[in-house]
């Protein structure tokens, strides 16, 4: 089953419900590609041993790997840390998570700041390119174990928007408006 993304509507309900717009507005693996966001359907019950995942992460130098849990048993903090995951911000460096069990949300802003809810469930990987305005929040289930991938040491420092002078988000707009219609690596 591919990964499912949709437009989200404005609304300051509960985070962690689906927020389609009324009708939905599915958006494309196609249409992420064209922002930069890469996804692969993998195997999570034997990610220890999965050829694909062992490829990506050689052929994109992902070479520090950790695990995390992320419910209310076992996160302290858990609502403050959920509220904080949720603030939209960019990072530096590419953001690259697989989901081995359980759901969540990202959501990205497309190239007219409307919002982009992508629902990641387990064997999907997703990378979000550094620079993109993004945020993430758990579904209902109140539940994920997420595969955090790095190259080199790991730096989980976000920042929050605006953003505009950062040198990743430069180079993020950059590649917005010299490549379009950037060719489909991943799926």
């Amino acid at each position: 089953m591919a990964i499912e993304a949709w437009f989200m509507e404005d609304s300051r309900e509960d985070q962690r419900l689906p927020h389609h717009r009324s009708p939905k507005e599915s958006v494309s693996l196609d249409h992420l590609a064209e922002l930069g966001v890469l996804y692969w359907q993998l195997n999570p019950n034997d990610y220890e041993n999965d050829e694909e995942l062992s490829k990506i992460r050689e052929s994109r130098g992902y070479n520090y790997m950790d695990l995390l849990d992320l419910c209310p048993e076992k996160v302290e903090n858990y609502e403050e840390k959920l509220k904080n995951f949720y603030t939209e911000h960019i990072h530096g460096d590419e953001e690259i998570r697989y989901c081995l069990g359980g759901s969540g949300y990202f959501d990205v802003r497309d190239k007219g700041d409307c919002w982009i809810r992508i629902w990641i469930r387990a064997g999907d990987l997703i990378v979000l390119p550094a620079g993109i305005y993004h945020r993430f929040t758990l579904d209902t289930h109140n539940y994920i174990k997420l595969m955090r991938l790095f190259v080199g040491e790991p730096v989980w420092t976000p920042f929050n928007r605006p953003q505009e002078d950062h040198p990743a988000r430069k180079e993020y707009i950059k590649s917005l408006t010299e490549k379009p219609g950037v060719p489909l690596e991943a799926h």
